[in-house]
Protein backbone atom coordinates (compact mmCIF):
# COMPACT_ATOMS: atom_id res chain seq x y z
CA UNK A 1 0.00 0.00 0.00
CA UNK A 2 1.17 3.54 -0.75
CA UNK A 3 2.21 5.80 1.87
CA UNK A 4 0.76 9.48 1.32
CA UNK A 5 4.46 10.31 1.61
CA UNK A 6 5.05 7.72 -1.56
CA UNK A 7 2.55 9.96 -3.42
CA UNK A 8 3.91 13.70 -2.41
CA UNK A 9 7.40 12.27 -4.07
CA UNK A 10 5.69 11.00 -6.75
CA UNK A 11 4.12 14.51 -7.37
CA UNK A 12 7.27 16.55 -6.31
CA UNK A 13 9.03 14.49 -9.23
CA UNK A 14 6.73 14.73 -11.38
CA UNK A 15 6.19 18.96 -11.36
CA UNK A 16 9.58 19.07 -11.43
CA UNK A 17 10.53 17.04 -14.70
CA UNK A 18 7.65 19.14 -15.90
CA UNK A 19 9.33 22.35 -15.13
CA UNK A 20 12.09 21.13 -16.82
CA UNK A 21 11.07 20.18 -19.23
CA UNK A 22 8.59 23.16 -20.17
CA UNK A 23 11.46 25.73 -19.54
CA UNK A 24 13.62 23.37 -22.06
CA UNK A 25 10.86 23.79 -24.35
CA UNK A 26 10.41 27.76 -23.79
CA UNK A 27 14.56 27.88 -24.45
CA UNK A 28 14.32 25.91 -27.59
CA UNK A 29 11.31 27.78 -28.98
CA UNK A 30 13.30 30.77 -27.97
CA UNK A 31 16.33 29.97 -29.75
CA UNK A 32 14.90 28.73 -32.79
CA UNK A 33 12.74 31.83 -33.10
CA UNK A 34 15.62 34.04 -32.97
CA UNK A 35 15.50 34.24 -36.68
CA UNK A 36 12.62 36.62 -36.67
CA UNK A 37 14.54 39.62 -34.95
CA UNK A 38 17.01 39.58 -37.67
CA UNK A 39 17.34 43.11 -39.46
CA UNK A 40 16.64 42.28 -43.12
CA UNK A 41 14.80 45.23 -44.43
CA UNK A 42 14.30 46.55 -41.17
CA UNK A 43 14.48 50.02 -42.66
CA UNK A 44 14.47 49.83 -46.42
CA UNK A 45 11.52 51.48 -48.03
CA UNK A 46 9.99 49.37 -50.61
CA UNK A 47 10.34 51.39 -53.91
CA UNK A 48 14.67 51.00 -52.72
CA UNK A 49 15.37 48.37 -55.46
CA UNK A 50 19.15 48.66 -56.36
CA UNK A 51 22.52 49.78 -54.17
CA UNK A 52 25.96 50.56 -55.45
CA UNK A 53 28.97 49.88 -52.95
CA UNK A 54 31.76 52.06 -53.93
CA UNK A 55 35.25 50.39 -53.09
CA UNK A 56 35.92 52.44 -49.43
CA UNK A 57 39.29 53.89 -49.72
CA UNK A 58 42.35 53.67 -46.95
CA UNK A 59 42.40 57.44 -46.51
CA UNK A 60 44.24 56.93 -42.91
CA UNK A 61 47.50 57.86 -42.62
CA UNK A 62 49.01 54.24 -41.34
CA UNK A 63 46.99 51.63 -44.47
CA UNK A 64 46.64 48.08 -43.80
CA UNK A 65 47.22 46.71 -46.91
CA UNK A 66 43.90 44.60 -46.58
CA UNK A 67 41.12 46.59 -44.87
CA UNK A 68 39.82 48.55 -47.80
CA UNK A 69 38.97 45.04 -49.88
CA UNK A 70 38.51 43.08 -47.05
CA UNK A 71 36.25 45.52 -45.74
CA UNK A 72 34.23 46.12 -48.74
CA UNK A 73 33.66 42.41 -49.54
CA UNK A 74 31.92 41.88 -46.20
CA UNK A 75 29.85 44.77 -46.52
CA UNK A 76 28.81 43.45 -50.08
CA UNK A 77 28.29 39.99 -48.67
CA UNK A 78 26.31 41.40 -46.22
CA UNK A 79 24.18 43.44 -48.19
CA UNK A 80 23.43 40.84 -50.54
CA UNK A 81 22.93 38.46 -48.03
CA UNK A 82 20.47 40.36 -45.45
CA UNK A 83 19.07 42.54 -47.90
CA UNK A 84 16.35 42.43 -51.01
CA UNK A 85 18.69 44.73 -52.20
CA UNK A 86 20.36 43.46 -55.79
CA UNK A 87 23.75 45.23 -56.08
CA UNK A 88 25.05 47.08 -58.95
CA UNK A 89 27.73 48.94 -60.20
CA UNK A 90 24.93 51.07 -62.37
CA UNK A 91 25.04 54.87 -61.27
CA UNK A 92 21.29 54.97 -61.41
CA UNK A 93 20.94 52.48 -58.42
CA UNK A 94 18.35 53.76 -55.93
CA UNK A 95 21.37 53.68 -52.72
CA UNK A 96 24.80 54.79 -53.49
CA UNK A 97 27.01 54.02 -51.03
CA UNK A 98 30.80 55.54 -51.04
CA UNK A 99 32.75 55.52 -47.70
CA UNK A 100 36.34 55.96 -46.92
CA UNK A 101 38.77 54.57 -44.04
CA UNK A 102 39.54 57.82 -41.88
CA UNK A 103 41.63 56.02 -38.96
CA UNK A 104 43.74 53.48 -38.18
CA UNK A 105 46.49 53.94 -35.64
CA UNK A 106 47.21 52.67 -32.40
CA UNK A 107 47.04 54.16 -28.71
CA UNK A 108 48.18 52.88 -25.33
CA UNK A 109 44.64 52.01 -23.43
CA UNK A 110 46.53 50.51 -20.21
CA UNK A 111 49.34 50.83 -17.70
CA UNK A 112 50.84 48.13 -15.17
CA UNK A 113 54.06 48.92 -13.38
CA UNK A 114 54.56 52.20 -14.86
CA UNK A 115 54.71 50.40 -18.70
CA UNK A 116 52.30 49.99 -21.14
CA UNK A 117 50.09 46.69 -20.58
CA UNK A 118 47.47 47.21 -23.69
CA UNK A 119 47.19 48.68 -26.27
CA UNK A 120 44.12 49.84 -28.90
CA UNK A 121 43.69 49.83 -32.07
CA UNK A 122 41.36 52.50 -33.59
CA UNK A 123 39.63 51.86 -36.90
CA UNK A 124 37.31 54.53 -38.27
CA UNK A 125 35.03 54.59 -40.92
CA UNK A 126 33.09 57.83 -43.02
CA UNK A 127 30.03 56.71 -45.05
CA UNK A 128 27.72 58.39 -47.31
CA UNK A 129 24.20 57.18 -48.51
CA UNK A 130 23.06 59.31 -51.63
CA UNK A 131 19.39 57.82 -52.24
CA UNK A 132 18.91 58.77 -55.71
CA UNK A 133 14.69 58.52 -55.47
CA UNK A 134 14.80 61.84 -53.42
CA UNK A 135 17.88 63.20 -54.07
CA UNK A 136 18.84 63.10 -50.13
CA UNK A 137 22.36 61.83 -48.35
CA UNK A 138 23.13 60.66 -45.31
CA UNK A 139 26.88 60.97 -43.48
CA UNK A 140 27.74 59.25 -40.58
CA UNK A 141 31.07 58.30 -39.37
CA UNK A 142 31.70 55.30 -37.31
CA UNK A 143 34.23 54.30 -34.74
CA UNK A 144 35.32 50.92 -33.56
CA UNK A 145 38.80 50.26 -30.95
CA UNK A 146 39.72 46.62 -30.49
CA UNK A 147 42.11 46.02 -28.01
CA UNK A 148 45.32 43.84 -28.33
CA UNK A 149 48.69 43.01 -25.71
CA UNK A 150 51.29 45.66 -25.44
CA UNK A 151 53.53 43.45 -26.36
CA UNK A 152 52.35 42.24 -29.33
CA UNK A 153 53.41 45.08 -32.41
CA UNK A 154 50.60 46.20 -34.65
CA UNK A 155 51.93 43.75 -37.77
CA UNK A 156 51.70 41.03 -35.25
CA UNK A 157 48.19 42.04 -33.57
CA UNK A 158 46.75 42.72 -36.84
CA UNK A 159 46.41 38.97 -38.00
CA UNK A 160 44.74 38.13 -34.94
CA UNK A 161 42.61 41.23 -34.97
CA UNK A 162 41.40 41.51 -38.71
CA UNK A 163 38.62 39.18 -38.32
CA UNK A 164 37.07 41.17 -35.33
CA UNK A 165 37.57 44.40 -36.75
CA UNK A 166 36.00 43.38 -40.37
CA UNK A 167 32.99 41.84 -38.68
CA UNK A 168 32.42 44.15 -36.41
CA UNK A 169 32.91 47.39 -38.40
CA UNK A 170 30.60 45.97 -41.63
CA UNK A 171 28.13 45.07 -39.06
CA UNK A 172 28.03 48.69 -37.87
CA UNK A 173 27.73 50.53 -41.01
CA UNK A 174 25.23 47.34 -42.26
CA UNK A 175 23.34 48.78 -39.06
CA UNK A 176 23.72 52.53 -39.79
CA UNK A 177 22.59 52.24 -43.25
CA UNK A 178 19.58 49.97 -42.74
CA UNK A 179 18.69 50.22 -39.39
CA UNK A 180 18.85 53.56 -38.45
CA UNK A 181 21.27 52.96 -35.14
Amino acid sequence: MKSMNDDIKFQKKFYTQFFKFFIGMLLVAGFSSCHVYTFKDVSIPPEIKTIKLSYLDNRATYKSPQLSSKLTDALQQKITGQTRLTLTNSDDANYQVSGYITNYYVSTSGISGQQASTNRLSVGVHIDLLNTLDNSTQRFDISRDFDFSASLTLQQAEPQLMSDIIKNVSDEIFNRLFSNW
